[in-house]
């Protein structure tokens, strides 16, 4: 639909500019004596086809130019933008002041070519001043009585609207883990979470694979995405950006997240490691998970139980409640018993944690 509409718009500014410019053409190449060619109509029908057929070429990267302004428009702030219009308003006012006093001194290239100046420079400057002192111009126009709460409310609506420009990209793992829902539900999660279709995508061809558990993750996942758009205070939004010369569906939400200025919420330890190369910010769930357990310091005491042996010889494994998993030296020889062991030290990395222990009778 936008394309037919600039199509027509080329159509009738064709017809414009074939009526202002071509009469002029045909007396310079001599052709002014033609009858038909003196017809207004003529040159508005030639102006109009010449630019309805340049139109198929140009269209396409005028739809992506208004595209690409959309998202720009919808990324900056409220305030932001009323603020720098109204200073570009001012701005080409005064220039339109400026260009009426020059055009009374009768120069004829400076009246032609410096007003068009004015208007950009001033209209350009005066943009950008509404823009960087919007703060000063917002108290300046509010009561005087109201100062300070006036501030606070201010300062309130821009982090408002910031918080609505703050998205946050969910991927695969995030939605099967599950616990995404329940952080969400709590309200410590700020903005608006966004489910690209690729992901969407992906998650479906899980939850129809052959294998059981691949069918019942992916089920799960989805039903994860149905809780989160049925009890989530804020918007969750599925959106239909794609990138099809990539085929990899982490690098699609680097991407995205690039475009959008958006976070990226994963538990996949390699994704995390690629957006720390690509500056893409991150929030791992496996770090939260990580940052509310219960603190465990070395040389502290605990009681567990050793249900298998360790990879290194004359290792226990045990697990505390929460599944973080403890290493126990010398601990293969108390499988299947309850012992008290002893700290040695804590391993902590954003694919979970690791405790190393030893019997505490066997401490030095």
């Amino acid at each position: 639909m936008l394309k037919k509409i600039i199509q027509f718009a080329f159509l009738f500014i064709g017809g414009a500019l074939g009526f202002v410019f071509l009469p002029p053409l045909y007396e310079f190449i001599n052709l002014s004596s033609n009858p038909w060619l003196n017809n207004p109509y003529v040159s508005v029908g030639i102006g109009a086809l010449l630019l309805f057929i340049l139109s198929f070429a140009l269209s396409d990267y005028c739809v992506k130019l208004i595209q690409w302004l959309e998202e720009v428009l919808f990324k900056i702030p409220a305030a932001d933008l009323l603020f720098g219009t109204l200073g570009l308003i001012v701005g080409l006012i005064v220039a339109y002041l400026i260009g009426f006093a020059i055009e009374r001194i009768q120069i004829p290239i400076i009246n032609d070519i410096l007003p068009i100046l004015l208007s950009i420079i001033l209209g350009y400057l005066g943009f950008r001043l509404g823009f960087t002192k919007r703060d000063e111009l917002s108290q300046m126009l509010s009561k005087s009585g109201s100062g300070s709460k006036r501030k606070s409310g201010e300062q309130g609506l821009l982090q408002q609207s910031e918080q609505k420009t703050l998205y946050k990209l969910l991927d695969t793992s995030v939605i099967i883990d599950g616990r995404i829902a329940d952080i969400s539900s709590t309200g410590f999660i700020e903005g608006i979470l966004v489910v690209p279709q690729f992901v969407l995508t992906e998650l479906q061809h899980i939850a129809d694979s052959s294998d059981t558990l691949k069918r019942t993750r992916g089920r799960r996942g989805l039903d994860i995405l149905k809780k989160l758009q049925d009890e989530r205070a804020t918007k969750v939004i599925i959106t239909e950006e794609d990138f099809e010369d990539v085929h990899e569906v982490d690098l699609k939400l680097v991407r995205l997240a690039k475009k959008m200025d958006a976070q990226i919420l994963t538990n996949d330890f390699n994704l995390n490691k690629v957006c720390e190369l690509h500056k893409v910010q991150v929030l791992n769930i496996n770090d939260l998970a990580n940052a509310v357990k219960p603190v465990v310091i070395p040389g502290e005491d605990m009681q567990v139980l050793v249900i298998k042996d360790g990879k290194e010889h004359n290792q226990g494994v045990a697990y505390l409640d929460d599944g973080t998993m403890i290493v126990v030296e010398g601990g293969r020889s108390y499988i299947g018993q309850s012992i008290t062991v002893t700290v040695t030290s804590v391993l902590q990395t954003s694919a979970g944690r690791m405790i190393f222990a030893k019997p505490k009778d066997e401490v030095a």
